[in-house]
């Protein structure tokens, strides 16, 4: 049974139950103070509080999909993020698997649109790296049939999950429902994790001798996007983030504004950081360090034309702060436009993410090109 099977949880917290119930029943028992009563005692107040925290942990992987797998909670991902060759003739991006959208409300592509899980090979850079792609009902409809649609990049936090993209923020339903009741146009939405090249967190920079990173989302990605979807050119691309991918969306749509012409960073940073997960991300490159730091960047670098998103919320969010000054930083660049969303509280966590996703799109959906040819 895997990590995230609702088995598994299940089992844990009968586990817990079970042995709470039987710590209360055999307690008299081992009211002595014999050594094997007392070990009896420590051992059941220990079973317990282990099995307690299982199905406490095991409910917080479910609700926020820090884990994928048992290997993924150990270390030990064995995934290949970084193709070296690939067999002659094959595409950019291949098809897998077709699903129902969760809580569409019809069976049919052309009622409740379709969720396909992909493949995608960068052509240029050579990473490989699964996703979803959501594709809308009027996708599939025949007056549509010659229509192009706007389209927006969507990308978790580190290490993250793109399943959790679908399952636990709801993309493609909120997507839809917006759709439905006029807020927003019918989007095609791509959603992966950027940690291409997994177990690192990249960053979504170009690393020298390493995953070029920002070159698959610049340039592979939306190749392959055109290639294979109906999507709208110029000016029908945008990218999503939460956290590591909010900052991958501030810092794609500010380095490539021909290609994105708009970023939303939820609960973003604004600085790659350093650490154990990373490594060396700039191999001693100060110029490569200094691009990849939005304050550097809007302080030396003419401002792009583009269009960007941030959110934060005053109580529960770390960001808070460097967020308003972000905010007064790209205003005073005078070209590129900013807007924002702060709760009065929200952590840093899905349920946030979610009470923000839906201004999101519909904020998206205005600045892309929706023309539609």
């Amino acid at each position: 049974m895997g990590l995230t099977s609702n088995k598994v949880l299940a089992l844990a917290v009968l586990s817990a139950v079970l042995l709470f119930a039987g710590t209360i029943w055999l307690w008299p028992r081992l009211a002595r103070r014999s050594w094997p009563a007392v070990g009896g005692r420590v051992g059941l107040l220990l079973a317990t509080q282990l099995a307690l925290f299982a199905a406490v942990g095991l409910a917080a992987n479910q609700a926020f999909g820090f884990y994928a797998s048992w290997a993924d909670l150990f270390g030990q991902e064995k995934d290949q993020g970084v193709v070296v060759d690939h067999t002659p003739g094959e595409g950019p991006l291949e098809v897998i698997g077709s699903r129902r959208v969760p809580g569409a409300g019809g069976a049919r592509p052309q009622a409740g649109g379709r969720i396909q899980q992909v493949d995608l090979v960068g052509r240029t850079t050579r990473i490989a790296t699964p996703a979803y792609v959501y594709l809308p009902p009027e996708y599939f409809q025949p007056r549509y049939r010659t229509h192009r649609f706007p389209a927006a990049v969507v990308l978790t936090g580190y290490p993250g999950t793109a399943s959790a993209l679908v399952e636990k923020l709801h993309y493609p339903r909120t997507a839809l429902e917006l759709a439905r009741a006029g807020r927003a146009k019918p989007m095609i939405l791509v959603m992966l994790r950027p940690t291409v090249a997994p177990p690192r967190d990249t960053e979504c920079v170009d690393i020298p001798g390493g995953p070029q990173t920002e070159s698959f989302f610049a340039k592979d990605l939306p190749e392959a996007l055109r290639t294979h979807y109906r999507v709208t050119e110029p000016g029908g691309l945008g990218i999503i983030g939460n956290s590591t991918g909010g900052y991958c969306a501030l810092k794609i749509a500010l380095h490539h504004p021909g290609v994105y012409a708009a970023g939303a960073g939820l609960s973003a940073y604004y600085k790659a950081p350093i650490d154990a997960t990373t490594g060396d991300l700039f191999q001693g490159d100060k110029g490569l360090r200094n691009r990849a730091d939005l304050w550097w960047y809007l302080e030396h670098m003419p401002a792009p034309d583009t269009s960007l998103l941030v959110t934060s919320s005053k109580l529960g969010e770390s960001n808070y702060k460097d967020t308003l000054k972000f905010i007064e930083r790209v205003k005073d660049t005078g070209l590129t436009r900013i807007s924002s969303i702060i709760l009065e509280s929200g952590g840093h966590n899905f349920n946030t993410w979610r009470r923000e996703i839906p201004a999101t799109l519909e904020w998206m959906s205005e600045r892309l090109d929706g023309r539609g040819k």
